[in-house]
């Protein structure tokens, strides 16, 4: 059974780091305790830490030390080697991974960049490392600048190196190939490989081969003069301002850089003008050369703009600089969250991972992890593509949730507002958005304007609501958004980061109201432990259930549970154990606990039970020894609000639990409220729960 796989390529710019990421994904989704580790990584006086290394930690929030994910710099190998001393370069490689194999269930192993020694000694280097490591090895190789017979001899050259030192190969994967020889390439490669081994292909993606703002900033020092914010900007191109206006417009091109004298002012505010008009296409930023600052009437004007882009300034001169624009590559950082997740995406949309798990991850999950749960929920979510209304739309966290949704592809964001409103926060706010991707609709202008009011009028008349009320209530997103989804032109809504939860879920029970035998509404949190993930519940909406009210959330809950792929075990809550306590409290659960032993006899259920008893093993059998819950309870049910929303905040905030909620239950189409404290993580994971339980009303 592998533990470990090394990801390796033999020239630069390859692109293999879509492959790590993806990677890392499927294996954090798999087992809890993955490791990452380079052998070999390269530093400098102007990066001294391993870039691959920050963003992996980083991203997916993985429990090493950076020290712990290396064995050498490139230089400390070279000089290794100059003295003779290679054995001692496998001995360190070695023994660092063995420190981690001792540590982790899986380690992603990901190879050097070229160094630049030369193709067949970055092969041998790293084809040795895999084989006295005795990893197998995804090879990856890159179509950029290459013909498709180049690529396609240079991966079999690969294939053959390590094959030959007999390094068992997974896989070959031609990245950043044209779309066109995508077909091509695939089945060359599955016809001179053998039967077993994997073969991806994946095509060139613009915004992943262009370099960012960030990344010329620090190729060529420059300084930050406007436009801090933005330097996550995407360049795909650049345009030299050396000529009159007339000839120079027909150079800008969408994303593209300006480079230009710091002088010359009408160079300037024509870019800034022609990237805010409609007629012209939006650029990436200015580059200001010969260390040049506009003058202060023109610094002035500039900065009362309301739109700007990036503008640096640089000592060097204009085609100096256009030539080292030219030649800076592109990387994924730590704070380019849209490469990041462009990269995932595109390693799922491209590379076959139900085929590649198959075959070469096999190795058995233990138990359910928080990172497995949501690995799962996340390609659930992709499984049908739903449409789910976010009607804040002004807040910053949903935007950039929206952005981090579309960029995935997961599901179809639909924002509430003004569309201007939208477009200049996102710009103000530096959100890299494709918008093209996301719906903006203003109530009171949208098409279906009329329609809804009359929907609600009808529906509400009893409650002695007139048509102007109606139309007056349709102006307001939440009624809107909520409207929206009982006409089925969204599949779910999610709110509450502005708004109150009473403000959400009013419209949805005036009128998407509770699904048949639910009488009462209610919330579960799904808590993503260290170890495992609970379902909690009422921790959000009712204050002091009955004892049927009681009952019918921990049937609702465990039904939520059971959707999710975690196993019922429910824990009604309370203040003693078993037959020990008395009181009203604990009558009631007690009642609850019968009512529902009676309406679901197959479901594992114990109460009255406290918390401790419910997920200690050992207590549990102290206390309620023979029970099929008691230590292993996977459902929590509070017995009040005042209980659970207090327990589930406390549990949250000192273990550093992951909260993902709260999701509502009962209602015919899911409406979930947020936390007006929540973050863009916690909005992301309840767009995710929202369309999953959207597509679960589909099958019903």
């Amino acid at each position: 059974m592998n533990r470990a796989i090394y990801i390796a390529t033999g020239e630069p710019e390859s692109g293999k780091s879509i492959i790590t990421l993806g990677l890392m994904r499927i294996l954090l989704g798999r087992t809890k305790k993955v490791g990452y580790f380079r052998p070999i990584i390269e530093v400098s006086e102007k990066r001294k830490r391993d870039n691959h290394i920050e963003t992996v930690l980083s991203h997916f929030k993985l429990s090493m030390e950076y020290d712990d994910c290396y064995a050498m710099t490139g230089a400390e190998v070279i000089q290794k080697r100059t003295n003779g001393e290679d054995g001692e370069i496998l001995d360190t490689i070695i023994k660092k991974y063995k420190e981690l194999e001792d540590k982790f269930d899986f380690i992603l192993v990901e190879g050097t960049d070229f160094s630049g020694e030369g193709v067949f000694v970055e092969l041998d280097i790293n084809a040795i490392i895999a084989k006295n490591l005795g990893i197998p090895v995804i090879l990856v190789g890159s179509g950029k600048d290459k013909e498709k017979d180049e690529l396609i001899t240079n991966l079999l050259l690969a294939y053959d190196s390590f094959t030959d030192k007999e390094v068992k190969v997974l896989g070959v994967v031609a990245n950043k190939v044209d779309t066109e020889d995508a077909g091509f390439i695939e089945k060359t490669l599955r016809e001179k490989v053998e039967e077993h081994i994997f073969v991806g292909v994946i095509p060139m993606v613009e915004s992943l081969n262009s370099p960012t703002i960030k990344e010329i900033i620090d190729e060529l020092d420059a300084e930050v003069l406007f436009g801090s914010e933005l330097i996550d900007n995407q360049v795909e191109s650049s345009a030299v301002g050396a000529m009159q206006l007339r000839n120079f417009l027909p150079h800008l091109k969408n994303h593209c850089l300006v480079i230009t004298p710091g002088d010359r002012a009408d160079i300037i505010l024509t870019s800034l003008q022609a990237s805010i008009s409609d007629s012209y296409p939006k650029i990436a930023g200015i580059m200001l050369t010969g260390g040049i600052v506009p003058e202060e009437p023109i610094m002035k004007l500039i900065r009362g703009l309301k739109e700007t882009v990036p503008i640096l300034s640089v000592k060097k001169g204009t085609f100096e600089v256009a030539n080292k624009v030219g030649a800076v590559r592109s990387h994924i950082y730590p704070n380019n969250e849209q490469r990041i997740y462009t990269s995932l995406n595109t390693f799922d949309k491209h590379v076959n991972v139900e085929d590649l798990t198959r075959k070469y991850l096999t190795f058995k999950p233990r138990g359910l992890t928080p990172r497995m749960f949501q690995y799962n929920l996340l390609k659930r979510a992709q499984k049908v593509k739903k449409r789910i209304v976010l009607p804040e739309g002004l807040d910053e966290r949903i935007l950039l949730a929206a952005a981090r949704l579309s960029i995935l592809d997961i599901v179809d964001v639909t924002l509430l507002g003004s569309e201007k409103e939208i477009k200049d926060r996102i710009t103000e706010l530096g959100i890299a958005i494709n918008l093209e991707k996301i719906e903006i609709i203003n109530p009171s202008e949208s098409g279906h304007f009329e329609d809804y009011a009359n929907t609600y009028y009808e529906l509400r008349k009893h409650k002695n609501v007139n048509l102007s009320m109606a139309k007056d209530l349709m102006q307001d997103v939440s009624f809107f958004g909520t409207m929206m989804v009982y006409k089925g032109h969204a599949d779910g809504m999610v709110s509450g980061a502005v708004n109150t939860t009473q403000h959400t879920i009013r419209p949805a029970l005036q009128f998407i109201k509770t699904k048949p035998g639910v009488s009462v509404v209610s919330s579960v949190f799904f808590m993503c432990l260290d170890d495992r993930v609970s379902v909690f519940g009422d921790c959000a909406i009712n204050p002091n259930p009955t004892a049927e009210q009681l009952a019918e959330i921990a049937i609702s809950s465990a039904d939520s549970s059971a959707a999710f792929g975690i196993e019922p075990k429910v824990a009604m809550l309370s203040y003693s154990s078993g037959s020990s306590g008395q009181g009203a409290d604990v009558e009631k659960v007690r009642k609850a606990t019968e009512i529902v032993k009676n309406l679901r006899p197959k479901l594992k259920i114990e109460g009255p039970i406290q918390y401790d008893a419910a997920v200690d093993a050992t207590i549990g059998k102290k206390k309620l020894p023979g029970s099929k819950v008691a230590g292993e309870a996977s459902v929590l049910i509070f017995p009040d609000l005042n209980t659970g929303n207090n327990t589930y905040k406390a549990v949250q905030r000192e273990t550093g639990a992951i909260a993902i909620g709260p999701m509502l239950q009962g209602l015919n189409k899911p409406v979930n409220d947020l936390s007006r404290g929540c973050t863009v993580d916690d909005i992301f994971n309840t767009v995710i729960i929202t369309a999953i339980q959207a597509q679960e009303n589909g099958k019903a």
